[in-house]
């Protein structure tokens, strides 16, 4: 299936290499003119532009910006009128004069300016023994652009109008449009197969994409398949995105490609490519912003992936483990969007002309200001990545923080909020934690101090004791509860009031109060069959 895709692949963008020169030719473009679009007068800034008949660009003409656009569609009508005369006539002949202004005659509408008052070569037009028409006066502009004259430049600029009429006639003959015709029959019938391939395979990832969705964020996978997961969906969506860019880049190009074919529609391909040519550098851009950041995410989950130990961990630790990667990853994530959106900003800006110096210094010293402005949000910032970095605590924690002991309910990159013992949510700042103490983290420990009466036989309680801890960890209900053998310590304290026996019982994390409730509860029953009696009135030590 990989090598198919890689064909897929391979197919599309030789496709679009061999479809994109045909959607600008020009072949009958003037070879001897700059390849610039526009030069720097010393008074005003003067343009060039086509003169484009057929879609094709048999010349260029030069004036100031604000004159260009109406000379260009001034000339451009007049030569249509001469291409129309000339494609129906039996027998064409083009009758070509140039003539020269005179001095001190009005200027031209057509000839856009001609400051200096020189004598200005006009070219006149016609077909076969219809009267002349007057196409455009040879500026010294013109001129400057082929290097030459501007008698020679007028030359130069009839040779290909004569080129192009011919071409102009000898595309409208029934030969021509006939292969034309077949071969946009045959373009079509390409792009629609392949299109259809490609939409095989959209639905294939469309699928694949749905399928690692529904167990993106599912809790009850192994973290390293879950992370494996989020991975290949990283990837899905990226060739997805790029798959559906190839089709309508397929589809937009076959079309302009059939239009290029006529004469009739070539201009129409030749606008929609100058308008879309800003769109398109901007839509390159944002593809390449988007697939940067996807193949981001899926470069973070791998590395997760390599951090991540594969030992079997409980469900406990498992859900910890994840969460704490997912926090960082979110974080970093954000990190890399952020940079690559504002980094594909600036390249858009840049690929349609705008000076992206200003800007950058701009955002320096606004970010400079916002980070004056925002120190505490930075600081709470900061401190809540490195806690989450270190797994100092996590969500579902029993934490004491600031003298404040409480559940873990919510904790973000700003605040951790604390439920205390009373039920009160408590909202502390990132930047204000200092030290910490985590009552559950990786496991957790029942501390209990059993009072015994002096006149008790220590070694029959300290048996009992055993003997009752022993069962209860060997109970298949609370064997996941209870991590290690319990430790019976000993004689801990000569209290007042008789001996503190000290236990501890190694718990999964959060489960210390629940199994020490059990405990005693079964160690009372013991001592009241063994008609063992607990001292009154004695004053139990808390837990720690």
């Amino acid at each position: 299936m990989k090598r198919q895709r890689f064909w897929i692949w391979l197919i599309s963008f030789s496709l679009l290499f061999f479809a994109l020169p045909g959607l600008a030719q020009e072949s009958l473009i003037d070879i001897n003119l700059p390849t610039r679009n526009q030069v720097e007068d010393a008074a005003i800034q003067i343009e060039v532009a086509c003169v484009r008949l057929d879609g094709y660009c048999p010349f260029r003409v030069a004036a100031p910006r604000s004159d260009l656009a109406g000379r260009v569609r001034a000339i451009e009508a007049v030569l249509q009128q001469v291409r129309d005369r000339y494609v129906q006539a039996s027998t064409p002949s083009l009758q070509t004069e140039v003539r020269v202004q005179p001095e001190g005659a009005p200027p031209d509408a057509n000839a856009a300016s001609e400051p200096l008052g020189r004598k200005a070569p006009e070219i006149y037009l016609g077909v076969g023994s219809e009267p002349l028409v007057r196409l455009m006066s040879v500026t010294q502009l013109d001129a400057e652009l082929r290097g030459a004259d501007m008698a020679t430049a007028a030359d130069m600029i009839l040779q290909r109008i004569a080129e192009s009429l011919e071409r102009s006639r000898w595309e409208r003959q029934p030969p021509y449009l006939t292969r034309q015709i077949t071969l946009a029959v045959l373009i079509g019938l390409s792009l629609l197969i392949f299109c259809w391939v490609l939409n095989h395979w959209e639905k294939q990832l469309r699928q694949q994409k749905a399928a690692l969705a529904g167990t993106q964020f599912s809790l009850s996978l192994p973290l390293l398949t879950w992370l494996n997961q989020r991975q290949q969906w990283n990837f899905t969506e990226a060739q997805l995105r790029c798959f559906q860019l190839i089709q309508l880049g397929l589809a937009a190009s076959g079309l302009l490609l059939i239009l290029s074919r006529f004469p009739q529609t070539r201009i129409v391909q030749v606008r929609t490519v100058e308008s879309l040519e800003i769109p398109f550098k901007v839509g390159i851009v944002a593809l390449a912003t988007y697939v940067a950041i996807r193949l981001s995410y899926a470069l973070i989950s791998r590395l997760s992936s390599a951090i991540a130990r594969e030992d079997d961990l409980s469900p406990e630790i498992n859900r910890r483990l994840r969460l704490r990667i997912n926090t960082i990853s979110r974080v970093i994530r954000g990190v890399v969007t952020l940079s690559c959106i504002a980094i594909g900003s600036l390249l858009a800006l840049s690929v349609i002309g705008i000076n992206t110096v200003p800007l950058i210094a701009g955002a320096s010293i606004i970010g400079v200001a916002l980070s004056l402005a925002a120190q505490d949000l930075i600081k709470d910032t900061f401190n809540g990545f490195f806690i989450i970095l270190e797994d100092q605590y996590a969500v579902g924690d029993v934490v004491t923080i600031q003298g404040i002991r409480g559940l873990v309910e919510n904790m973000n990159l700003r605040i951790t909020q604390l439920r205390d013992e009373a039920g009160c949510l408590v909202s502390i700042p990132n930047s204000e934690i200092r030290l910490i103490a985590n009552h559950s983290s990786h496991w957790s420990r029942a501390d209990l101090f059993i009072p015994v009466g002096y006149h008790t036989n220590v070694d029959q309680m300290l048996a009992l004791i055993q003997s009752v801890a022993h069962s209860m960890s060997q109970d298949p209900q609370w064997q996941e509860a209870i991590l290690a053998q319990p430790e019976v310590l000993g004689v801990e304290a000569f209290d007042e009031r008789g001996l503190m026996i000290r236990v501890w019982i190694k718990t999964q994390p959060l489960k210390q109060w629940v199994v020490a409730r059990e405990f005693r509860r079964r160690l009372k029953g013991a001592l009241d069959k063994a008609n063992i009696e607990i001292p009154a009135h004695i004053d139990f030590k808390p837990n720690r």
